[in-house]
């Protein structure tokens, strides 16, 4: 009998090893070991790092969340379908996973820490700083942003001596200039709901991370970007298959 779970185990760890590698990834060197980063797709992300498997807004339209490493750490910006999914969730879910959430997704979730902007805890060794996401210009046709102020979280994790800033549904709002030492940015990028190429560029004039990863950008025409980017010294803008 033990020989058959182990044969189970086994084939489940080699699945879930096999899915991972259909995405490309990066890993970024700590002072306390690699922070390895995976491009699921559109907002999607996974990250491993001391052994822990770090999910952001799972979505199952961007990957097979059956297949996928089951969760020590969630984070989810906020409740629009495209950044919060159940049937994602319950996939990689387990009875220590540790969920940090905004309020709404609370609500549809029905578990989990719920942060709100300038919130900061510590989860895991890892301090995470919840900050604001929203629109200020990009409105729906009854005027309401399509990201009301206060709705939504960006993050703000913090591996070792590395920050790493994931900005959630958002444009370049004011409060971005408040963040310091941001070693990696990912900022949204596609018209109405987050930033434009402009957008993006003015956004990063605020904080100046070293590495930028624009993300959730769908039909954005990247290059635009780069073209804006390319006077800016110092900042490696690093492209990736986040449509």
């Amino acid at each position: 009998m033990q020989k058959y779970i182990m044969i189970i185990l086994l084939s489940f760890l080699v699945t879930s090893c096999s899915e991972a590698k259909l995405f490309d990834s990066d890993t970024i060197k700590t002072e306390d070991g690699n922070l390895i980063m995976t491009f699921i797709g559109h907002g999607t992300l996974m990250f491993e790092y001391k052994g822990d498997i770090i999910h952001i807004d799972p979505v199952s339209r961007y990957a097979d969340y059956e297949k996928l490493p089951k969760a020590d750490l969630i984070l989810l910006t906020h409740q629009h379908g495209d950044h919060l999914d159940m049937t994602a969730l319950n996939h990689i879910m387990h009875d220590s996973t540790d969920v940090i959430l905004t309020e709404l997704c609370h609500g549809k979730v029905g578990s989990g820490t719920v942060m709100k902007n300038g919130d900061t805890t510590m989860v895991r060794g890892l301090r995470i700083a919840a900050v604001p996401a929203y629109n200020i210009v990009h409105k729906r046709d009854s005027g309401e942003p399509f990201h009301p102020k206060g709705m939504g979280n960006g993050y703000v994790i913090t591996f070792a001596d590395v920050n790493v800033y994931i900005a959630g549904d958002t444009e370049n709002v004011p409060e971005m200039k408040n963040l310091k030492d941001i070693d990696i940015a990912f900022l949204p990028m596609n018209v109405p709901y987050t930033m434009t190429p402009q957008m993006v560029a003015d956004a990063v004039k605020l904080f100046q991370p070293k590495i930028l990863y624009p993300y959730h950008y769908g039909d954005t025409n990247v290059d635009d970007l780069l073209e804006l980017m390319k006077d800016m010294k110092g900042i490696d803008v690093r492209i990736r298959e986040l449509q």
